[in-house]
């Protein structure tokens, strides 16, 4: 069946050109907030992971609200300056509140959004397996606020200085790294 009252946030995974998936150019991510404790009061992880690379970007933000989504890539966007859309060529998200803002990214910028199917994590698997990773050192139902900036970074640079064989055993942050000189060398 298809529902009237659907929510529709911004362009569907459908639309995503099959070159994304290939995983051969740089640039495209995955975002998705990792909670602790349910409460509104908590803070949460946004997690921004490329997907060829499988860099990760951990950032501790205020909630899990699409305010506070918005600040912190308003951040990231800021260090980036004008090469904003050659780090960040598109980003798949999941239907989440806190990514109702997400396409207001697309006005100012080269940058695309996809919006998942609902119930469908398997379509941004890699940032949901680096959640996974996350888990190892943040246990679910433990407060977010319990844990120090320094604490976050940790895990951020363990994530990025694991070899992987799908990487032919090179790190994420050696592989990304290498891509940024290349844009910046521009």
């Amino acid at each position: 069946k298809v529902r009237k009252n659907k929510k529709n946030l911004g362009r569907s995974i459908e639309e995503r050109p099959e070159s994304i998936n290939m995983r051969e150019e740089f640039g495209h991510w995955e975002i998705d907030t990792v909670i602790g404790e349910k409460s509104s009061s908590d803070c949460v992880l946004l997690t921004l992971l490329e997907r060829k690379t499988r860099n990760a970007i951990i950032r501790q933000i205020a909630s899990k609200t699409a305010d506070a989504v918005m600040k912190e890539l308003t951040k990231i966007r800021n260090q980036l300056g004008d090469k904003f859309s050659q780090v960040f060529k598109s980003i798949t998200t999941d239907n989440g509140s806190e990514f109702a803002e997400l396409s207001s990214i697309e006005a100012d910028t080269e940058t695309r959004v996809y919006f998942t199917h609902p119930y469908s994590s398997f379509e941004r698997g890699t940032n949901e397996r680096h959640n996974g990773l996350i888990r190892r050192f943040i246990p679910k139902g433990k407060r977010m606020s319990d844990y120090s900036l320094d604490d976050i970074a940790f895990i951020e640079d363990w994530m990025n200085t694991l070899p992987r064989k799908i990487l032919r055993y090179k790190t994420p942050e050696e592989l990304f790294e290498d891509h940024m000189d290349i844009i910046y060398a521009i």
